[in-house]
């Protein structure tokens, strides 16, 4: 909401600035409350070489997939880039793989609970990332909300989000299980992205919105057990690596799924109005395909949590 305010109030460049503060508050808190523990530092040496390509691939992999609406999918621009995008990643895999300290260790993967917790969140994330953009732009561009308004049309889903994830999560987590759970919140989020992908021109946000906000209680259902799932097979001196991991993958998705549903939206969108659509109308038809294609990766990100996290027992 105040990022709404502050966008119309004042100007977009604000919602950068109000961080600062909120950082600052957080290191302050984080310095007097938190143990001072003493890691590896440096002296094992830094594999800045990893640092380096996995950083280069995922920034070109992303640039790449952007630039794909203007450049073409299939021209030799988009493929080169991506063929190095891909190139860059799978040294960086084969670097972890021999480097006497590496990055990442590669045998943090073999746990199945962690590399199954890492791959659905990347789905789930890049969905809903988008879906957050996206919604908003629909509001704005579509039904003529302005900022503070489209802010305010999304709190549903926070307070939704919040009180399913701090009121009942845990305890429905303990009750049912892990996988129970993970599951139960992708078929919610699933059930609002296709809810999103035929929304109307001239939508009405207590029939045609609202239920999709509310249906972003399905996150809070899932991410708490997701990342217990990530945490629990991690070995001791990998926790921190796991705990890294898992943050990572959280950025990764959001940066992969929002250039992928954002650039797929916009070349909808051309090709719409190429064809005579009016305006609000292709910009509908943009968004209705990046839905279908969030709510896509929801269900193959429910697929593999119904056959890779383990069929826990519930306490």
């Amino acid at each position: 909401m105040l990022g709404g305010v502050l966008t119309q109030s004042a100007s977009w460049h604000w919602i950068f600035f109000i961080n600062l503060p909120i950082g600052l508050a957080a290191g302050v808190l984080a310095a007097r409350t938190l143990v001072a523990d003493r890691g590896l530092a440096l002296r094992t040496g830094a594999d800045a070489t990893g640092a380096a390509l996995v950083t280069a691939g995922l920034m070109l992999g992303v640039h790449t997939i952007v630039k794909a609406g203007e450049n073409g999918w299939a021209s030799a621009r988009t493929l080169g880039l991506g063929a190095l995008a891909i190139v860059l990643l799978a040294a960086f895999v084969l670097r972890q793989a021999k480097a006497a300290a590496p990055l990442l260790p590669l045998r943090v993967f073999r746990s199945r609970q962690v590399s199954g917790a890492n791959a659905i969140q990347v789905l789930m994330i890049a969905a809903l990332f988008g879906f957050q953009v996206l919604v908003v732009l629909y509001m704005q561009h579509v039904l003529g909300y302005g900022a503070a308004m489209s802010g305010l049309a999304l709190l549903p889903s926070a307070v939704v989000i919040g009180i399913v994830s701090l009121g009942f999560s845990a305890r429905l987590t303990a009750r049912l299980g892990e996988r129970t759970m993970v599951v139960s919140g992708l078929a919610v989020l699933l059930a609002g992205l296709l809810l999103l992908s035929r929304v109307p021109v001239h939508g009405d946000y207590l029939t045609d919105l609202l239920p999709a906000m509310l249906s972003l209680s399905g996150f809070g259902l899932a991410i708490p057990a997701l990342t217990g799932l990530g945490m629990s097979g991690a070995t001791e001196r990998d926790a921190g690596v796991a705990s890294g991991l898992f943050n990572t993958t959280q950025q990764i998705g959001g940066a992969l799924g929002l250039a992928l549903l954002n650039t797929l939206a916009t070349s909808r969108t051309d090709h719409l109005l190429a064809a005579g659509s009016s305006t609000p109308a292709a910009l509908t038809g943009g968004y209705h395909l990046a839905f279908a294609i969030g709510a896509g990766l929801i269900a193959l990100a429910l697929v593999l949590a119904s056959t890779t996290l383990p069929a826990r027992r519930p306490a």
